[in-house]
């Protein structure tokens, strides 16, 4: 039995098997990394390194970074990975640094603005994603304690609309920015405590712009922005300072008329605004669950429920969905305005020590790839968010996000020759001819 899976009978090929052979071979040789996908287009792969990341014993960086290193032209984007390492490349458990947050987005600058100089300049402009909350939560991607086992993958034939040379105002270009907030919990006194960013742990009265804290507001990002210190166990106030970054692997295609765009959308389930009749979003990225009561406790129903609706400004095929939450978390899901199930993520807790499996915390959430077509919204549909946390404790600043992509219902069509099978070959790894070579043979 050969190696080779045809599609078009070999007796039909009008170029030699030999010169196929060896621009296949050639091709693999040159480029070990990479395969084909998405009908014969090549799927790219490259990490990269965050800037540096300085942090002593109970320190805190929340800092942006712009004009980051990430693949440039016009493509589609397939996945964004990302974790936590030292300068020697080893991951970082949770219980040393942990990853409150990390979120990427592209932006324009004015074009060759240097990259130290990009973000000050007073005509930045962010391309945010499609909504919800785009105001307050415009990334395209982001992740926390969870980014180790939770799939950013868009399924084929679907990729993420990046790097439009026509998209830009003129004199623009489009660079990326990252935002990592990370928080070092060696040798602190409350580890959970200070990755919830409780405000006594942190000993600070006002905001990062020096406005004064609600007594009412226990803990948050008010309380653990960057710089700040979160209290220690005594003889560690000093201790050593470490070098970390973040690591983070962009997969990608070319951009072609084989690939569907999808828009990107977040929820969040601290946005009552259309509960209130109000006709703008007001998301407040956290909030707070309180311990169960004592009658809860007996009835062993210690959970905390927060739900809420958002319009989707436009339908089309739901083909990934993710929850975002934080320690205590259980789940989420999201509905449609009939009350059928869309999307349902569930959190995944660790139970050793060794980066990616830490006892604890979220180490992964669930994800929604629905067949093309079977999870469909209309314009405009009202969406309910739902957020569930375990109550067996108080909990600050907690988060109940929810990530779609949406391919819209206009996008669906593909050109006739997309869809043309092409030559299909089993080493060195599984891929395919594109469509306009394999009719050639």
């Amino acid at each position: 039995m050969t190696n080779f899976c045809w599609f078009y009978s070999v007796s039909k090929m009008k170029t030699p098997l030999v010169l196929v052979l060896l621009i296949l071979l050639s091709a693999t040789a040159t480029l070990p990394s990479e395969a084909l996908n998405v009908r014969g287009h090549l799927l790219k792969s490259k990490t990269f390194l965050s800037p540096p990341i300085f942090l002593r014993p109970g320190s805190v960086s929340n800092k942006w970074y712009y004009d980051i290193a990430f693949p440039r032209g016009h493509l589609a984007l397939k996945s964004f990975n990302a974790e936590v390492v030292d300068e020697h490349g080893v991951p970082v458990p949770l219980h040393e640094t942990y990853l409150h947050h990390w979120v990427v987005e592209p932006y324009y600058t004015v074009k060759d603005t240097a990259a130290d100089e990009s973000h000050k300049h007073s005509k930045i402009i962010l391309n945010r994603n499609s909504g919800v909350c785009k105001t307050t939560l415009g990334q395209y991607y982001g992740l926390g304690s969870e980014t180790r086992h939770t799939a950013t993958w868009v399924p084929d034939p679907y990729g993420i609309d990046i790097g439009n040379p026509e998209a830009p105002p003129e004199g623009y270009e489009e660079k990326w920015l990252l935002n990592v907030h990370a928080i070092d919990t060696r040798g602190v006194t409350d580890k959970l405590g200070c990755t919830e960013c409780k405000c006594d742990l942190y000993n600070v009265t006002v905001d990062e712009y020096g406005r004064r804290i609600a007594k009412d507001y226990t803990g948050g990002l008010f309380c653990c922005y960057d710089e700040t210190q979160c209290k220690m166990k005594g003889g560690f106030a000093d201790g050593e300072a470490r070098k970390v970054f973040l690591r983070y692997t962009v997969m990608w295609l070319d951009w072609s008329d084989a690939v569907l765009p999808v828009k990107i959308y977040i929820f969040d389930v601290t946005d009552r605004a259309l509960l209130e009749g109000k006709s703008e979003p007001a998301c407040k990225v956290e909030y707070q669950v309180e311990e169960c009561s004592s009658e809860n406790r007996a009835k062993n129903s210690c959970v905390h429920v927060q739900a809420t609706k958002q319009v989707l400004p436009r339908g089309g095929d739901i083909v990934f969905g993710v929850a975002h939450q934080h320690s205590g978390g259980i789940g989420a899901s999201l509905h449609g305005e009939d009350g059928r199930l869309l999307c349902e993520s569930m959190a995944t807790y660790g139970d050793s020590q060794e980066a990616g499996n830490e006892a604890g915390y979220i180490v992964g959430m669930s994800t929604c790839y629905p067949k093309p077509g079977t999870v469909r919204v209309r314009d405009g549909e009202v969406l309910t968010v739902v957020s569930n946390y375990s109550s067996e404790r108080q909990h600050t600043g907690v988060m109940g996000l929810f990530y779609i992509l949406v391919a819209e219902h206009e996008q669906q069509q593909l050109p006739a020759a997309a869809g043309k099978p092409g030559l299909c070959f089993s080493f060195p790894v599984s891929w395919c001819l594109p469509s306009w070579l394999s009719s050639n043979m």
